[in-house]
């Protein structure tokens, strides 16, 4: 198992990091959050998982050691696979899962794309005795994203992306009536999302 890997962040897109290695390029399917925190041509120690299939080999990568053991603990619910417990990561920090389960917060999981009332009773039921207590400071709900969280966020991704910060603040104004709107309705502006809408109004001719 590759436990972590550690190098120059060579490459970054929306979803992944190529961070190189002894001369090669890893690739690596990361949050939005741990995407955020790295910078192109800058050292980076990400923790990860090697997720075997048949057809495919696929590395994903964590901020740290905690958060990949939450992802791993995920995948040991049915129905749960890696973009899944992927996808609960990018809305919930390791914790605020941890609370979400112990209290049996459904409004929690259905926050996370692909995850109903149905499937959030039942991961309730089968996470319960599995993730632990919170181990930090957390408090219940998702990552932080009221309006300044999402936006500084959005904005740090896309600057690590290599957009000048000019750039980054209009791709971040053309999609602010999209994250309100997700405001507005009570839910978690999701910067996933809100990453990829932001990187269609940009010019990519650099």
């Amino acid at each position: 198992m590759i436990a972590f890997v550690s190098g120059p962040v060579a490459a970054l897109a929306p979803d992944t990091a190529v961070v190189e290695v002894g001369g090669v390029g890893l690739a690596l399917h990361c949050t939005p959050g741990t995407l955020s925190g790295l910078r192109l041509g800058e050292q980076t120690r990400l923790a990860t998982s090697l997720v075997v299939r048949e057809d495919s080999l696929t590395l994903y990568g964590f901020a740290d050691d905690d958060e990949r053991q939450v992802f791993e603990l995920l995948q040991t619910a049915s129905g749960v696979g890696p973009r899944l417990a992927q996808a609960m990561l990018a809305v919930h920090t390791p914790d605020a899962l941890r609370i979400a389960v112990s209290t049996g917060d459904e409004k929690a999981l259905t926050a996370v794309p692909g995850i109903g009332k149905k499937g959030a009773q039942k991961l309730l039921l089968e996470l319960k005795d599995r993730l632990g207590e919170p181990i930090g400071s957390a408090v219940p709900g998702a990552r932080p994203a009221p309006a300044a969280g999402w936006s500084d966020q959005l904005h740090t991704a896309l600057v690590g992306l290599g957009y000048a910060p000019r750039e980054a603040d209009e791709a971040v104004a053309a999609v602010t009536p999209r994250a309100e709107a997700a405001l507005a309705e009570g839910g978690v502006p999701q910067v996933a999302q809100l990453l990829r809408a932001a990187l269609q109004t940009l010019n990519r001719t650099r």
